[in-house]
């Protein structure tokens, strides 16, 4: 037989591989609210069929194992089924030659110690614990609930003032997080079944570029109540603009010069506009939303104290976010050219530009902050940037947007290096930083590879200024002075944002969570508006009167998914303006149109009526 003909794949072999990009899309596209049980069960009898039949527990023991599952499903099993499948399938784990048996084997004890509760709840009552509260996958997965099936289908229309509004109903930031946000809501859009996911944020930016001015619903009639928000970061404004609009008085405190919290404190103007973030600023201070700037919280005589907003408003909502930077722990750490990220993205809010001009700068960190001061030193004149990261480049944490922004535009990543001392001179400027090569290790509770140690001679690299961006802090100090209690850095808060043994306070945001999206704060600020507002003894529901288009029902052939544009590097590093392009309104009509409008087919249409509230 020729070589020719062994490579060749067959017809069978090419439809197989076809399938197996079928079922990967469908893996990728499964919606949160699934049957933990039955999706066990599923990925089981995938794994059965792959053995190869050659030992027992894989032939044998994984048929069985399904069987004891498919009995839970359908009523026939009892609680002793339950440590029968334990038993088998750590026989399985423990026995089988290769890793389709014993991995196999291994999600199930997985699945055992992470919902047992679900499969007691089959056996007693026949049925499952998850219920579908938002079946739509992108709705779901969005922490603020907005309709997105609707925004998009108005953007496909071309209404794009009441897109905006329809957004606004659950997130007052939408420009700010069309520029920004992680975007959650397309990890498991179902689009990713034909194709690829929708662009949601992208169709989002280009709402807000064409809505023009968009006013705010009428607030409700005024309750009398006050209500007193410390920090004027995302969370915080938040929970201001619902409360203002249910009709409670609200007066924010923020400690610095501007509002906007991480949004003006540490986003760079290049991924967020300035004038754009005050847009959306100025149209939640327009429902009457007070503000005391540059106001701190705390016991001197020149800050104003917990117990006299306690005593002053009806409720208080602490949302101060995570502001303090966090030390890397190495010898040197306070010589002089060593700064925060922190710090320097403050300073860069404020308008105090740090000079890099002609000087080699490192970054020591692997999220989105250490991409944000890693580009910001380019545009302020930096000679050569470094990024030097313990893990590996597919581990940081940062969005790979970001990453391949920094890369393109002249910072090299240095991963598996680990700081160990910043080099000085008699001065005690910072002269290099030296670092420890690492090797991947094995995988820790997050996923991800831990670094060890390669036994490599250790790395100069030299350079005038260490930026440290591996995370913030929360200053909590005063506030448990007054009471607040503190858990772990951040403030006790319960899921429903109520502050443990403190009447009529609550929090949220990154001071309870720690440093988390954009998105994620916004959400916590709406949650804390309803949640004060029930406290208050009212039921206020903030709806909105846009009616969304009918759903098509004509084909949706496989089409290719519409990426936003960039400028060109070698432009967009001479200055802080937008690095990204706006869809055009044609992009925009035919990337709307990909959206398989979940909200009305499937189970979605379940979903209750079209007038959207909370």
């Amino acid at each position: 037989m020729s070589r020719l003909s062994m490579i060749t794949r067959s017809k069978a072999q090419m439809v197989v591989e076809e399938l197996y990009r079928d079922l990967e899309r469908r893996i990728v596209a499964s919606p949160p609210g699934l049957c933990p049980v039955d999706m066990s069960s599923s990925f089981l009898k995938m794994c059965h069929a792959q053995t190869c039949g050659k030992c027992v527990p894989c032939r044998i023991g994984l048929g069985q194992l399904g069987n004891l599952l498919e009995d839970v499903l359908n009523g026939d099993a009892t609680l002793e089924t339950i440590d029968l499948i334990e038993r088998t399938a750590r026989v399985i784990a423990n026995s089988a030659d290769c890793a389709i048996g014993y991995e196999a084997a291994e999600m199930v004890l997985k699945g055992l110690d992470g919902f047992r509760n679900d499969y007691e709840e089959h056996i007693l009552r026949g049925r499952c614990l998850c219920h579908l509260e938002q079946p739509v996958p992108c709705v779901a997965l969005c922490p603020a609930d907005v309709d997105i099936p609707g925004y998009i289908a108005l953007v496909g229309a071309e209404r794009y003032a009441d897109a905006v509004k329809l957004i606004r109903k659950d997130n007052p930031f939408p420009t700010a997080c069309a520029l920004v946000c992680e975007h959650p809501c397309e990890a498991r859009c179902r689009r990713n079944m034909i194709d690829d996911s929708v662009n949601i944020r992208g169709l989002k930016r280009m709402a807000i570029d064409y809505a023009g001015y968009v006013p705010n619903p009428e607030n409700a009639e005024s309750t009398g109540k006050k209500i007193a928000v410390i920090g004027g970061g995302p969370s915080g404004l938040s929970a201001a603009y619902y409360l203002q609009l249910m009709g409670h008085q609200t007066t924010v405190f923020e400690k610095r010069k501007l509002l906007g919290g991480m949004l003006t404190y540490g986003i760079p103007s290049y991924r967020l506009p300035r004038k754009s973030l005050e847009e959306d600023i100025k149209s939640i201070l327009d429902t009457g939303v007070e503000v005391k700037i540059e106001a701190s919280i705390g016991s001197s005589d020149d800050e104003i104290s917990m117990n006299q907003l306690r005593e002053e408003y009806d409720a208080v909502y602490i949302s101060i976010g995570a502001h303090t930077d966090k030390k890397i722990g190495i010898e040197n750490e306070d010589a002089n050219g060593v700064i925060s990220a922190v710090e320097m993205l403050r300073n860069i809010g404020d308008s105090e530009m740090p000079d890099f001009k002609d000087k080699t700068v490192v970054v020591i960190g692997g999220g989105n902050v250490a991409m944000d001061v890693t580009r910001s030193a380019i545009r302020l004149g930096a000679k050569k940037v470094n990024v030097v990261y313990r893990r590996r480049k597919v581990d940081m944490t940062a969005l790979m947007d970001e990453v391949e922004g920094a890369i393109a535009e002249g910072a090299d990543v240095l991963e598996l290096h680990s700081p160990e001392y910043i080099e000085t001179d008699e001065n005690n400027n910072v002269k290099a930083l030296w670092v420890s090569p690492k090797m991947v290790g094995l995988i820790g509770k997050d996923g991800r590879p831990r670094p060890s140690d390669s036994n490599l001679d250790k790395v100069r690299i030299p350079c005038d200024t260490v930026i440290v961006a591996i995370g913030q802090g929360i200053e909590t100090p005063h506030f448990e002075d007054a009471g607040i209690p503190i858990k772990k850095g951040g403030i006790d808060a319960a899921a429903w944002s109520a502050v443990e043994n403190t009447d009529g306070v609550f929090a949220g945001g990154d001071c309870v969570t720690g440093p988390a999206t954009v998105i994620r704060a916004i959400a916590a600020g709406k949650v804390a508006a309803a949640n004060i507002d029930t406290y208050l003894g009212f039921d206020h529901i903030i709806s909105t009167d846009v009616e969304i288009p009918t759903a098509r029902l004509d084909d949706r052939p496989a089409c290719g998914r519409v990426n936003m544009m960039e400028r060109d590097a070698d432009d967009r590093i001479k200055d802080f303006d937008m690095v990204e392009l706006s869809m055009s309104r044609e992009e925009a009509k035919q990337e709307a149109n990909r959206c398989l409008r979940c909200d009305y087919f499937g189970y979605g249409v379940f979903k209750g009526g079209r007038v959207s509230q909370w």
